[in-house]
């Protein structure tokens, strides 16, 4: 492990005594609720975003990261809040989740893994819920709840595809009921949405009472309050409902708690972690999942919309071969040069500048920079941001740490604020229809919405409920279309929604833009097979260099 600060150490420069932090040894803690004073309007709310990535990744997380080291070069009081890794990816191909080079989190390796046991606890009272609502069916406790009409899945933190869809009960009356059903992956669980958005024990309890488990016949929902289940589920996510402290590789205060992931779920670190962070920094920098379209729309329209604090600006991080990429060049030619492909990528970089003025955002651009990114690539970037009302800035973080993100953290803290003036991209009173058109028209560019057989029905029985809820959109996010395979800014195409989805607790509707896959499976060559344990009883292989 890189030399870092006793967590008390960490708390005291904050603002908290450590005679308040729940110590997980010596670099590790967290914090009770007590101790969040929200709605400080002094602190300064930084939401960092992203071109739509490529397979190789734009390094969003390194950026966050490294502007809370160069804030921290400023003499400046931030905190950084992000998301906490899942294990899935860590054992499959993405990898870990705290940064990377100089900009990273620490204790990292404790992060990417067990960390807190905070997703242990979200797991565990997923599927607690799931072992009573199959209860609950097996007696006939509640009147026409039959178990074709259960609708609540399980989570595992595994990439297991041979679990996406599954049947249970097999073996005859004794372990009935007898249904079809799967796993998803535990960062798409509700609860782990629950968790990302609640902001008390009360609002806490009331979320997870309101979690829809299935239907009746007559097409009344079957809530988790009725399958009486709250309060095993309260009891075992008592502490997961705390934030988590550690700190930068620089010694600056780093908040982690909760991971919901972006494409399939709203893809953001919780609203207590930020409510937390602004009660004593002076600015936050927070990270919303994927892309402009993907994560940024649902930081506004979902964890904003819910009671996150406003930012009062974003950084959009973009690579100059992601921009070549976009401009349509194969993943071995990206560092070539060729202008002209830049300038085509640029029109996705343009759209993330859009998507983030349409929420009365100023924006600013972060060259995340690479060994083979040449002066006259970045000075063509800077032309082409400066043409579409933002500015972009080099940020080498990673290289340098908060030395490399001095230029990005200057230009931040000298920035007026404007957050007063947001706005959302619709009314919670807008039918869900016309939600998803929106979001179909001035944020994916499609053309149209098709809509698969039964989902307007289901949309507008949702409406009938009074679940005026923000829509959370699950869709690949390689594209700001529902089709991976289309670069750039696609504009024309079509917006298929195969299926939706209501999370009751979380607030949300859920809208499947193609054929989504919620529980990923394992590559052919998982980080699994490197990650072990050495001589010296160190973990060794999760973290890149």
């Amino acid at each position: 492990m890189k030399k870092i600060k006793p967590i008390e150490q960490i708390s005291e420069e904050l603002g908290i005594s450590p005679n308040d932090l729940e110590l997980y040894g010596k670099f590790k803690a967290k914090i009770p609720l007590e101790n969040i004073k929200k709605n400080n309007n002094d602190s300064k709310l930084v939401v960092v975003t992203a071109i739509t990535p490529t397979p190789l990744g734009e390094g969003k997380s390194t950026t966050a990261i490294g502007l809370t080291q160069g804030l921290g070069k400023l003499n400046k009081n931030v905190a950084l809040t992000i998301r906490q890794p899942s294990l899935g990816p860590v054992f499959g191909h993405k990898g870990g989740g705290t940064g990377g080079g100089k900009a990273t989190v620490e204790p990292a390796v404790d992060i990417n893994l067990h960390f807190n046991g905070d997703f242990h606890a979200m797991e565990s009272a997923h599927n607690l819920l799931a072992a009573m609502v199959d209860n609950n069916v097996y007696r006939s406790a509640i009147s026409d709840f039959l178990p074709e009409n259960v609708t609540w899945r399980r989570v595992t933190d595994a990439e297991d595809r041979s679990l996406r869809s599954i049947v249970t009960g097999i073996g005859g009356s004794s372990t009935s009921p007898l249904r079809t059903t799967g796993f998803d992956i535990s960062s798409a669980s509700e609860i782990m949405a629950i968790l990302a958005l609640t902001d008390s024990y009360e609002d806490l309890r009331e979320r997870l009472g309101n979690i829809v488990v299935g239907w009746k016949r007559d097409k009344t929902p079957v809530l988790a309050k009725e399958i009486n289940a709250v309060g095993s589920m309260m009891a075992l996510l008592k502490d997961a409902v705390k934030p988590n402290l550690a700190q930068t590789v620089e010694g600056q205060p780093a908040i982690v708690h909760m991971g919901p992931f972006g494409n399939i779920a709203h893809g953001c670190s919780s609203i207590l972690a930020d409510h937390l962070a602004t009660s004593y920094a002076d600015f936050v920098i927070t990270e919303a999942g994927f892309g402009a379209d993907l994560g940024f729309e649902k930081f506004m329209d979902i964890k904003v919309r819910q009671g996150g604090p406003k930012p009062f600006c974003a950084v959009i991080v973009t690579t100059i071969r992601g921009l070549k990429w976009h401009g349509g060049l194969d993943i071995k030619n990206l560092s070539e040069k060729n202008e002209k492909a830049i300038i085509d990528g640029s029109e996705n970089l343009k759209n993330a500048i859009n998507i983030v003025s349409k929420y009365g955002l100023k924006s600013v651009v972060a060259i995340n920079m690479f060994p083979e990114d040449t002066s006259d690539e970045i000075n063509l970037v800077k032309k082409i941001c400066e043409e579409n009302n933002s500015v972009a800035i080099a940020a080498n973080g990673f290289s340098e740490g908060g030395e490399g993100m001095i230029e990005l953290a200057s230009y931040i803290s000298e920035m007026e604020d404007n957050s007063q003036e947001i706005s959302l991209l619709y009314d919670d009173k807008e039918s869900p229809i016309k939600k998803v058109e929106k979001l179909a028209n001035e944020i994916y560019s499609a053309e149209k919405v098709s809509w698969a057989p039964m989902t307007r029905t289901t949309l507008r029985l949702f409406e009938k409920q009074g679940w005026d809820f923000p829509i959370c959109m699950a869709k690949t996010h390689l594209s700001v279309s529902a089709d991976s395979k289309l670069r750039g800014a696609p504009t024309g195409h079509t917006l298929p929604i195969k299926e939706v989805r209501v999370l009751g607790g979380a607030k949300q509707i859920v809208t499947l833009a193609g054929d989504i896959i919620t529980l990923p499976g394992l590559p052919s060559s998982p980080n699994a097979f490197d990650i072990d344990l050495d001589e010296n009883g160190e973990i060794i292989n999760i973290l890149s260099t």
